[in-house]
């Protein structure tokens, strides 16, 4: 529960530091005091987003920080899973908003993500406003009732799980028939490609290898000239190179008794001999080789034509590009040809999956529809005491298509009366009838689920007199049962039963208009309830109504 929220430069509001307590609290005010804002600021400790326009004129930073006990509601895996240090009586979530826009959220002073802090926000406060009453149109928010009422969070998480792979499977079955469906019409042509391409006898390497010998055949007579040039200068009787360096060998070999350095230097000139003639042999072999065939030359260069159109045509680099392309174009030809096979196992697998989420459902249908009958009697129950003796409720459950929730659509039936046909209730009922009817729901939910606080922000709208009174038992009522209940009101009926009461209202200082809120003394309760009855103008008699209402309350 929520037990003391501090606010600071937030909107009107300068410092609000005050206490909270457990079971029904009650906050009254006039209209536009500041109830509005306060919500708003705990709308922010909830994960909603910031606004610059909430931050206090002239201020630099607002901070808004509540303390909660959690020591009744079992939520210490929160806290483990999210690596944050957990103190089950005293949880401190703390938002700071600075005039530069930065936006800082804290889980017992551990910076947080605004999701961490919502999804912790979602377990700790319920705020009820007006506006939620429209969830009553809504068929997601039916069926989530009734799953609560149902306690089958885990068939239904089962069923999900399962109807996502089936929805997936479905997919993947759908875009496997488009694609075989694809192939098939072009599989003509894919047949041609690879035909094309496999009878071209492509082979790594083949490509630079015959530019080689295109390059060296249509320079055969320049390479021979530049060969016999180099042979002769070589090896041309007694003016060749290898000769002459022989002779000057053996000279230097000669002397090499009576003159040490001649043999170093015929030592060296020795490897040079060696390594000249070898190279005037290959010279001499490859002039030998060198050969112009105009036959083989045209051969070439067909051959290099067909690589070269071939690469264009397909838009290859290389003819590696080429055996790639090929080689994918015969895994799609065989791919298509086991389609039949493939398409088979999904469809089984589909089917399969299919079936499992139809038994799922029918157990999730199963088990909503003993928890409609449920919810029927007990809205029954909780209705005809706030003034609707004729009240007729009813949930009709009615299969529709696998969806990721299951097969039901589920609407929320209702007259409050004998001579009306019943219809859907967001269609027929009045607001002060759909103000009963949450209310009447969020008591059913609260006993199902164990959420500490619940704020209900003027639910009262539209009724009066002893309906509101009945309003007000019930939700004393859910704040005696390990739960806190806040109420927002401007029913004197209700402000009364309330076990603690706070005031808001503005004041004007020498800085501004400030918005203030503080728990009331008995003495105080009394004037504020006599002003509910009478007005600006408490009478004596309003008084005397104002004590009376609360020795009811009593």
């Amino acid at each position: 529960m929520l037990k003391h929220l501090y606010i600071k430069n937030f909107a009107l509001i300068d410092i609000l530091d005050i206490d909270l307590y457990p079971g029904f609290s009650v906050i009254t005010g006039e209209t536009g005091a500041g109830k509005s804002i306060i919500l708003g600021a705990i709308g922010l400790l909830l994960g909603q987003r910031a606004d610059l326009k909430t931050l206090k004129q002239g201020a630099d930073k607002c901070v808004i920080e509540a303390q909660f006990d959690l020591s009744r509601y079992q939520m210490e895996d929160f806290f483990t899973e999210n690596d944050i240090e957990y103190d089950a009586g005293d949880c401190i979530i703390r938002r700071e908003l600075t005039s530069t826009g930065k936006s800082r959220a804290f889980i017992n002073d551990t910076p947080v993500q605004l999701s961490m802090l919502k999804e912790l926000g979602e377990r700790l406060v319920d705020v009820h406003s007006q506006h939620q009453n429209l969830l009553l149109n809504k068929q997601d928010f039916q069926l989530s009732v009734l799953d609560i009422i149902a306690n089958d969070a885990k068939e239904l998480t089962d069923y999900q799980k399962t109807y996502d792979a089936f929805h997936q499977a479905a997919k993947d079955l759908q875009a496997l028939k488009e694609e075989i469906e694809r192939n098939r019409q072009n599989i003509d042509f894919l047949q041609f490609q690879h035909q094309e391409l496999d009878s071209a006898n492509l082979t790594v390497g083949e490509q630079e290898e015959l530019e080689q010998k295109s390059e060296t055949m249509t320079h055969a007579e320049d390479i021979k000239s530049a060969l016999y040039t180099a042979n002769n200068a070589l090896q041309a009787d007694n003016t060749g190179i290898v000769e002459q360096l022989r002779n000057a060998l053996n000279a230097l070999k000669g002397i090499g008794h009576v003159f040490p350095e001649a043999e170093e230097l015929a030592t060296r000139m020795n490897s040079t001999y060696i390594e000249l003639k070898d190279i005037a042999q290959e010279v001499g072999s490859l002039m030998e080789n060198i050969d112009f065939d105009p036959a083989e030359l045209d051969h070439i260069n067909e051959r290099l034509d067909r690589l070269y159109d071939l690469q264009q045509k397909y838009h290859a680099e290389d003819t590696e590009g080429l055996i790639a392309l090929r080689d994918q174009l015969k895994k799609q030809l065989d791919h298509i040809g086991n389609n039949d096979e493939t398409l088979q196992e999904r469809q089984q697998q589909v089917d399969l999956l299919k079936t499992q989420c139809q038994q799922k459902a029918d157990l999730l249908t199963k088990l909503r529809t003993k928890a409609a009958k449920k919810v029927e009697t007990e809205m029954q129950q909780r209705l005809v005491p706030l003034g609707m003796p004729h009240i007729r409720f009813q949930i009709s459950i009615r299969q529709e298509d696998l969806s990721g929730n299951g097969q039901d659509k589920v609407a929320y039936l209702f007259s409050a009366n004998t001579s009306t046909p019943l219809q859907p209730v967001s269609q027929v009922a009045s607001g002060g009838e759909i103000a009963r009817v949450m209310l009447a729901l969020k008591a059913m939910i609260s006993g199902a689920i164990k959420l500490p606080t619940i704020i209900f922000d003027e639910i009262d709208t539209g009724v009066s007199g002893k309906i509101a009174e009945k309003m007000a038992e019930i939700m004393y009522e859910m704040g005696s049962h390990e739960r806190q209940v806040i109420s927002i009101t401007h029913l004197p009926q209700i402000a009364a039963l309330g076990s603690a009461h706070y005031k808001v209202e503005k004041e004007e200082t020498a800085q501004g208009t400030t918005s203030k809120m503080e728990l009331l003394t008995a003495d105080e309760r009394i004037t504020e309830i006599a002003q509910m009855l009478s007005g600006s103008k408490v009478t004596d008699a309003a008084i005397q109504n104002a004590k009376q209402l609360l020795r009811f309350a009593e």
